[in-house]
């Protein structure tokens, strides 16, 4: 299969601007400058992009979301637009944006600057993780070196438009890869999501039109303008087009990112690109995209396609490819107690369902774990966690906490019945007392 993303990544020195030229970093630039900012959003819409960081809502569509005025070529009416990369990347199981900027820096910044033309922004930031320091260095340099090359600034290559692309660090909150948290952090204050509407995309950043995309939507973008939609949507579904970079790790022999394409079946993945299930062990589940959402039985998996609607249609999602395998030793009761423990901390506190429901969610499934469960706790976690979700909380947090848990339940349910019946793990010594 041709590579969109990861075609470079094994090049010597891909992350230096004049090696990646030779590869073709940049060169879509002259085409768009060439094109009306509503001609550029169309090429992406016809594309069928979709959003990498997980929602997977359609990229070019979240664009004219922006006032038309702000779309108009050549206007910049009033207030500026802003636009964010999200490279937060803090969902567990995710690590597929660090590898695009240890791998290929200037592909992502070429995407910022083709959506910052298409949306009409002249200042960019990438919101990144606190903890990835030496990717904040790799960018850093790798803007100094576009900006050395003409290809940020004033006037970039004589098209009269003009970008300035600023890093903003995160301090690890996993809150704040929710855009509109992202926003109350990069403007200085505590990362707080916001009630929508207003949309970022209407009252973002400070309060003026905002868009924020993911790193890996943004590194689809120089493709997509070089070749056009139709050579984009030649990969993939019709629903799901293009290729996803998927982090894959677990019980599986060959951790890694990988660049599949869309539709790719969850057995072929396993079997031909991680070298199998380790140790010669069975297959237990699979979570194909983060910890927040349900997991999947073996048989569910074998099929499941890797897109998002044959995700969706086995009850869980793609979400950010944070694709992990668990192998039959695996103690789903224990594994749900550290996703549990994650999200319980993880929680702004702003709203009361979550603050509250998250901490109980944690005891509740500690208190199995630890093998002092009671027989009511299994219903008792799936009332809180429904209580958690479906809009009574500002942001989808709350139910990126429950989902796990009531598909847990639901997928092994007997093994956390053995825990509660047994006072234990049913593969360990008892731990009641403990």
């Amino acid at each position: 299969m041709e590579m969109i993303l990861s075609k470079n990544w094994n090049v010597p020195d891909q992350k230096k601007i004049d090696v990646a030229i030779k590869n073709g970093a940049y060169a879509s630039l002259k085409k768009i400058f060439k094109m009306k900012r509503e001609e550029v959003i169309e090429e992406v819409k016809n594309s069928g992009l979709r959003g990498r960081g997980g929602a997977g809502f359609a990229t070019g569509l979240k664009w004219t979301f922006i006032p038309k005025e702000n779309l108009s070529s050549g206007r910049q009416d009033k207030k500026p637009v802003y636009l964010i990369n999200n490279l937060d990347e803090s969902e567990p199981g995710t690590f597929k944006d660090r590898a695009i900027v240890e791998k290929d820096p200037h592909m992502m910044i070429e995407g910022m600057i083709i959506a910052a033309y298409a949306i009409g922004s002249h200042t960019a930031y990438i919101y990144i993780r606190g903890e990835y320091y030496k990717q904040w260095e790799i960018i850093e340099e790798a803007l100094q070196e576009a900006r050395k090359k003409g290809f940020l600034g004033k006037n970039i290559l004589g098209s009269g438009f003009d970008l300035d692309i600023y890093q903003h660090r995160g301090a690890g909150a996993y809150i704040c890869g929710e855009e509109t948290a992202l926003l109350s952090s990069l403007e200085g204050g505590r990362g707080y999501p916001r009630i929508k509407p207003p949309f970022p995309a209407i009252a973002g950043a400070w309060g003026c039109p905002t868009i924020v995309n993911n790193t890996e939507t943004l590194a689809n973008l120089p493709f997509i303008l070089n070749e056009g939609a139709a050579a984009y949507k030649k990969f993939g579904t019709e629903k799901s087009p293009g290729t996803k970079l998927m982090s894959a790790s677990g019980h599986i022999n060959k951790p890694g990112v990988y660049e599949v394409e869309m539709g790719l079946p969850i057995r072929t993945f396993i079997e031909e690109h991680l070298g199998g299930v380790w140790k010669n062990h069975k297959l237990k589940a699979v979570v194909p995209g983060g910890s927040s959402f349900a997991p999947l039985t073996a048989e569910e998996a074998w099929a499941t396609n890797l897109d998002f609607e044959s995700c969706a249609a086995a009850g869980t999602s793609l979400g950010s490819g944070g694709f992990y395998v668990m192998d039959e030793t695996t103690c789903m009761v224990r594994l749900l107690c550290f996703t549990s423990k994650f999200y319980a901390h993880e929680s702004c506190g702003q709203c009361t369902p979550c603050r509250e429901g998250t901490g109980w969610v944690d005891q509740v499934i500690k208190r199995i774990e630890k093998g002092h469960g009671r027989e009511r706790d299994l219903q008792l976690l799936q009332d809180v966690c429904k209580n958690m979700m479906n809009g009574r909380t500002i942001c989808v947090f709350a139910d990126a906490a429950a989902m796990p848990v009531l598909g847990f339940l639901k997928k092994f349910g007997k093994e956390f019945e053995e825990h509660v019946k047994l006072g234990r793990c049913p593969h360990t010594v008892s731990l009641r007392g403990a």
